[in-house]
């Protein structure tokens, strides 16, 4: 029996090469129970490669692979993981609740067919050909087949692909009920609202490296931008001479003022230079601009 605040998974001073190209350079990443965990980076960044070694699909060169403690290309370790990967090839013929018992066979103590099926949101496809769906329908059953087993730790990589918003909005509904539940979720995803909106905690990685590892809130901080919409009279070519402001444009009818600096400063010059500025929005930099300086600057 593991201590409750055990993690559930680690990579320690993790290494692993292609031949000559190095995949993961001595990263460290700790999966812990009720917790999003979203990894990023962009392509080749050694996400696929980190999945693999947590999975028992590839063994590391160097450092250490944890799953529940134990190694994890053994089978109890595996037996308490759900999986959901980019790419599934399964039988087409099959119908989805045959796919669903058959899967379900493979675990010790799996969920009611029909528990799985209401989760994933898939409860009318059931006598459906898997065949026969669509990418999105496809996509909606592969998550089902993942949470067969009951997992204390479940692995999405790219969940969403596919799926109308709807469709999306209820997996992430899913989801942040599977984590209050005590379950733990690693994450990757290009839609960088999605991890904005889910994760407790993110890792960003290029090149194989850890660029940032952190809350949202702070991988958020570590860009100092903050961007100013409003109704205004006020000439664009004025105030993007104003001290502070790096960029300021009309966008859809509003003045939009960009700040590398504090806000404060432009947002009392603004008000003090018009007294009928209206509709004024001011947010932070988001984790898509947060990510895309992370992976401009280790470019």
């Amino acid at each position: 029996m593991e201590p409750a605040d055990s993690p559930l998974a680690a990579l320690r001073a993790v290494r692993k090469n292609f031949g000559a190209q190095c995949a993961l350079d001595g990263i460290d990443l700790v999966l812990r129970r009720g917790e999003l965990h979203a990894l990023l980076g962009p392509n080749g960044a050694g996400k696929t490669t980190a999945i693999a070694l947590l999975l028992g699909l590839a063994r590391t060169d160097s450092g250490r692979v944890e799953l529940f403690g134990a190694d994890p290309q053994t089978l109890a370790p595996r037996r308490r993981v759900g999986v959901m990967l980019q790419s599934e090839s399964l039988p087409e013929t099959l119908r989805v609740g045959e796919l669903l018992a058959m899967t379900a066979n493979y675990y010790p103590r799996p969920r009611p067919l029909s528990e799985s099926a209401e989760r994933a949101g898939i409860g009318d496809l059931l006598k459906r050909p898997y065949g026969k769906l669509s990418g999105g329908q496809q996509r909606r059953v592969q998550f089902a087949l993942a949470l067969c087993g009951r997992p204390e730790l479940l692995f999405l990589d790219e969940p969403t692909v596919g799926m109308d918003i709807e469709a999306r909005e209820r997996l992430w509904t899913t989801i942040r009920a599977l984590v209050a539940e005590g379950c733990g979720v690693l994450l990757t995803t290009h839609y960088l609202e999605e991890a904005e909106a889910l994760a407790d905690r993110v890792t960003v990685l290029a090149r194989g490296r850890v660029l940032a590892e952190g809350s949202v809130e702070s991988i958020r901080a570590r860009v100092a931008r903050t961007r100013i919409r409003c109704r205004s009279a006020l000439a664009v070519e004025a105030v993007r001479n104003w001290p502070g402001v790096c960029e300021s444009r009309i966008e859809s009818g509003l003045l939009t003022i960009t700040t590398l600096q504090q806000a404060e400063p432009v947002l009392r010059r603004l008000l003090a230079e018009d007294a009928t500025v209206s509709a004024l929005e001011v947010q932070r930099a988001g984790l898509g601009e947060a990510f895309t300086e992370l992976t401009r600057e280790a470019a």
